[in-house]
């Protein structure tokens, strides 16, 4: 997925005539675009074909909450749930995630043209929360804590490995992928050592309580 085109790639009539250039679109009209070239500052004007685009409402869900903006796509793109896109709102650029693709009334899609689509349902991945079940290495269920740590959505939690967030360490033992990000690991659960998922992909990770309250008794 793409936003309006404020770059192209063109011949420069100054430094480069032969091969394209980056060039800054500065404004357009009447089918032409005035440019301007990123290597020597040579502005000129250019015929640029604009793909058909369309505005499309965009909800983004964030720790529980949600929010609506909107965001210009090609008409003949098609988009999936699992991509992942850039939204501006009124509070923050954000990364977010195609959760769900509404066509219409009661009407949705994993996959789809844009055209197609009336609101893409996502969630914000650029910072993410991540729910962790502690459980004691006794086994004893009475004990089991849950936390919720707050991290940028490329974090890695690898299975086997011990972690402190938050005040908190823990041995992570089993790790629950998010439905949207399953067709990017092997098993909706991931339990082998050495797998990895980031912090975006997960639905819940479970681990071996292995804070200093949690051995005071010993």
């Amino acid at each position: 997925m793409s936003h309006q085109q404020d770059r192209v790639g063109l011949a420069c009539p100054s430094c480069s005539p032969d091969l394209e250039t980056v060039h800054e679109v500065l404004s357009t009209g009447g089918g032409r675009a005035t440019v301007r070239c990123t290597e020597c500052g040579q502005v000129h004007k250019e015929a640029i074909e604009r793909e058909r685009t369309v505005e499309r409402e965009v909800v983004v869900s964030q720790d529980g909450e949600s929010l609506s903006t909107t965001v210009e796509v090609p008409a003949d793109e098609r988009v999936r749930v699992g991509e992942e896109f850039i939204v501006e709102t009124e509070e923050a650029i954000m990364q977010v995630r195609i959760t769900d693709l509404e066509l219409g009334p009661e009407q949705r899609a994993t996959s789809a043209m844009a055209e197609d689509v009336e609101t893409f349902w996502t969630r914000a991945v650029d910072n993410v929360s991540v729910d962790i079940t502690l459980h004691p290495r006794d086994g004893g269920r009475d004990d089991t804590r849950s936390l919720t740590v707050y991290l940028p959505g490329d974090y890695e939690f690898t299975i086997g490995e011990t972690m402190s967030l938050d005040d908190e360490t823990f041995m992570v033992r089993n790790i629950h992928v998010r439905p949207a990000a399953q067709e990017r690991y092997p098993f909706p659960k991931l339990g082998n050592a050495g797998d990895t998922v980031e912090a975006k992909d997960i639905k819940r990770v479970y681990a071996y309580d292995e804070s200093s309250d949690a051995w005071s008794a010993w």
